[in-house]
């Protein structure tokens, strides 16, 4: 069974108190509904942008919010499809972490597999060697466990994650740290391990009663702290992992993550603030009925008021009969009303309880 080695230093339980202060801050703070997914939504637009930046991805910021509404990027092609990609993966980790089971090998196979083909199928194994090398040298840096033991090891990592969480005796931020830090260390995939080492710290946290409204980004201190990023990463006497690296004590690991965590959740916690000073009401219980591609549509509904069936599409990237498919639901749910149902394409706003809230706010 998998036990990794680490003690709690001053240093530590002092990030872990600031996380949990601002965990409990953002949670009892009122941000109304249309602030909320707007937080949300940047928070995203950050993970996708520094998770992807990490691996070499060229898109600046503002270039990851236009390629995700469709916007081509000549010779970039591969950045574009990788930060689509990622948005997925994190739309498919907010609606994983509201279910209530335990993680399973296979969620994460389906993260890796969003990752890297941008489809929600679980993705094997690798089923050779990989390694990782110094991109100016070429020199190796890390050799990974041999493919034989991936299976095994991960399963341990997964049981020891769930179990954790269930005993509750750890901290779930030093739980998700230390699954980030096993993940890697195992690079169970020929490609894609360090942004699904990432997605799935998110969703321990998330899961745990520490997703902050959704509203934060981790991997933006991961990218502004690259180096320690990689000190973190790279423990153990040696390059391999069967010399040492496999028992190697992660103190200093679970304190990167943990210091990265704290400085994360004050930001968010300052961000949070100076908008419910502003007047903010919380919104957060209506919010929650909503699945990600309903909250993508608020703020289209927000500046516009009454929107086409063709603008919804696309708004959300979709055909005209998937969308037609979606409102329907919608209406039959009270998200959407139609507006006018004479038209050919066909009109809508939103349901009375969502327009209050949403557009009120306008």
């Amino acid at each position: 069974m998998f036990a990794p080695i680490f003690r709690i230093t001053p240093a530590i339980a002092k990030s872990l108190m600031a996380i949990e202060a601002a965990r409990v801050a953002i949670v009892d703070l009122p941000i109304d509904l249309t602030l909320l997914a707007s937080l949300r939504e940047t928070a995203r637009l950050r993970s996708t942008h520094y998770s992807t930046q990490i691996e070499g991805n060229r898109l600046s910021e503002a270039e990851v919010e236009k390629a995700l509404a469709g916007t081509r990027f000549p010779g970039r092609e591969r950045d574009e499809v990788e930060v689509r990609h990622y948005y997925r993966a994190l739309e498919h980790v907010e609606a994983t972490a509201g279910q209530a089971s335990t993680i399973q090998e296979e969620d994460i196979q389906r993260i890796h597999g969003l990752v890297l083909k941008g489809r929600d199928t679980p993705t094997p194994y690798r089923d050779g060697q990989n390694v990782i090398r110094d991109a100016a040298t070429g020199v190796i840096v890390y050799m990974p466990p041999e493919a034989s033991d991936v299976e095994a090891l991960m399963r341990d990592l997964v049981e020891w994650i769930n179990d954790e969480v269930l005993k509750g005796e750890l901290p779930v931020p030093i739980v998700a740290s230390i699954a980030h830090y096993q993940f890697a260390t195992i690079h169970p995939y020929y490609d894609g391990n360090g942004r699904t080492a990432r997605l799935l710290a998110t969703l321990v946290l998330h899961k745990s009663g520490y997703s902050l409204k959704g509203i934060y980004s981790l991997e933006e201190y991961y990218a502004r702290q690259l180096d320690g990023y990689y000190a973190a990463l790279a423990v153990g006497p040696s390059h391999n992992y069967y010399l040492g690296r496999a028992d190697a004590d992660v103190t200093h690991v679970v304190a990167y993550f943990c210091e990265g965590m704290a400085e994360s959740f004050a930001a968010v916690r300052a961000q949070a603030g100076k908008a419910v000073s502003r007047g903010a009401r919380d919104q957060t219980a209506l919010l929650r009925r909503l699945d990600p591609r309903q909250r993508l549509l608020l703020e289209l509904f927000r500046d516009r008021g009454i929107v086409t069936a063709g603008e919804i599409a696309a708004h959300l990237r979709l055909s005209q009969r998937a969308v037609a498919d979606l409102c329907r639901r919608w209406v039959a749910s009270g998200f959407l009303v139609v507006n006018d149902p004479s038209r050919k394409n066909r009109s809508y706003r939103l349901g009375d309880d969502y327009e209050s809230s949403v557009l009120a706010a306008n």
